[in-house]
């Protein structure tokens, strides 16, 4: 029989799910009897079957959510009466441990997923206030991550913090299922004739988009005709927007883009550009490696998993904004080792490419060894 388990997380959904979503929770029905609650894409819920999620507040909406997890579920374990909790943060794991205090009757297992260094998730995320509830989300977390029954990291990377936290390993290092297909439905394209960085993620400032920003300035003088784009949403943007405005015809935004429209992103650059001040792995990365693009990134976190300096891509300090042009402005003045770096990436994508069933039967796997 499947074991049920409960997701909890605060991943925004939004019914019916994309098909790149869809052949995630398909693999993951195959081995699991689950259900799922977390938050809404938007104010128009519609939880159904396998999804219970929470409407987004008028305001305080992240503040909101986690107070209202435990109970959450205590009434999920009520009624699903799941055999098992993955949560997929630390501090998460924490209120999700008190719900199931709340509930009552036998001690669950809690599954405790780390996707990123914890302590940045108030002190680089969203606005500078979020640094006042540090103290508390540390504590958190701590507990979260030393209580649980089981942890999976994603990375060496998160790996790493777990035993510096836990005093031991984490149970399994499982990278997160991305549905790449549609970066491999084609043939690799050349290189484009105009040089051209694209940068993909949240415009937050763990992303050290303020430091790109400040760099690009630099390579649109000694590159004359490079061309700088940006996809993504975040308290950044006003940054984006103004260097968009200074140098015109230089620099591109666009909000948000489709996995398909990624990918022709991609084709379109001669290089991904992923300056971020950490990283729990950095997942378009292996999308840019799908595509054969080599990267310039800062060797934070579990990039150094992915890229080796010189092979994959060219990485430089994190915070260093000089070395972060000089990188740019290497790769984009000297087709040749762009072309180098982009065999090399396209080279390892196989070892981070796992089917939607491989990253189901891994989670399954992780799933018994916690039960039992």
């Amino acid at each position: 029989m499947k074991p049920r388990v409960l997701f909890v997380g605060r991943t925004r959904y939004r019914l019916p799910l994309p098909s790149w979503l869809e052949r995630k929770w398909g693999a993951l029905g195959s081995e699991l009897d689950y259900r799922v609650l977390a938050s809404a894409a938007g104010a128009d819920v519609s939880s159904k079957g396998q999804f219970e999620l929470i409407a987004p507040a008028p305001v305080a909406d992240g503040a909101l959510f986690y107070v209202r997890i435990p109970l959450r579920v205590r009434r999920a374990i009520r009624s699903f009466r799941p055999q098992a909790i993955v949560v997929e943060d630390p501090h998460t794991a924490a209120l999700v441990m008190l719900g199931r205090f709340l509930a009552g009757g036998p001690r669950l297992p809690v599954i405790v997923e780390v996707h990123g260094n914890w302590r940045h998730s108030t002190r680089l995320y969203g606005s500078g206030g979020r640094r006042l509830l540090s103290p508390l989300v540390d504590w958190l977390s701590s507990y979260g991550v030393r209580n649980a029954d089981s942890v999976r990291a994603v990375s060496r990377y998160t790996a790493h913090l777990v035993e510096e936290e836990r005093r031991c390993p984490p149970d399994a290092v499982i990278a997160g299922y991305s549905d790449l297909s549609v970066f491999t439905a084609q043939p690799v394209e050349p290189l484009p004739e105009q040089p051209s960085a694209l940068f993909v993620g949240v415009l937050e400032r763990y992303k050290n988009v303020d430091g790109l920003v400040a760099a690009w300035r630099s390579v649109a003088a000694r590159v004359p005709d490079a061309r700088l784009v940006v996809v993504g949403k975040g308290p950044m943007l006003g940054e984006v927007k103004r260097l968009a405005e200074e140098l015109r015809g230089r620099v591109d935004y666009v909000a948000e883009l489709p996995p398909e429209g990624v990918a022709r992103a991609l084709d379109a650059a001669t290089v991904l550009v992923l300056p971020s001040r950490h990283e729990g792995l950095g997942r378009v990365v292996i999308e840019a490696f799908a595509r054969g693009r080599g990267v310039v990134a800062s060797g934070a976190g579990g990039v150094l998993d992915l890229v080796d300096d010189g092979v994959e891509g060219l990485l430089v300090e994190p915070e260093d904004t000089a070395g972060l042009a000089d990188a740019l402005a290497r790769v984009l003045s000297d087709r040749e080792l762009a072309e180098r770096l982009g065999s090399a990436a396209s080279q390892r994508f196989a070892a981070w490419n796992q089917t939607a069933e491989e990253f189901a039967l891994r989670m399954r796997n992780l799933v018994d060894a916690a039960l039992h």
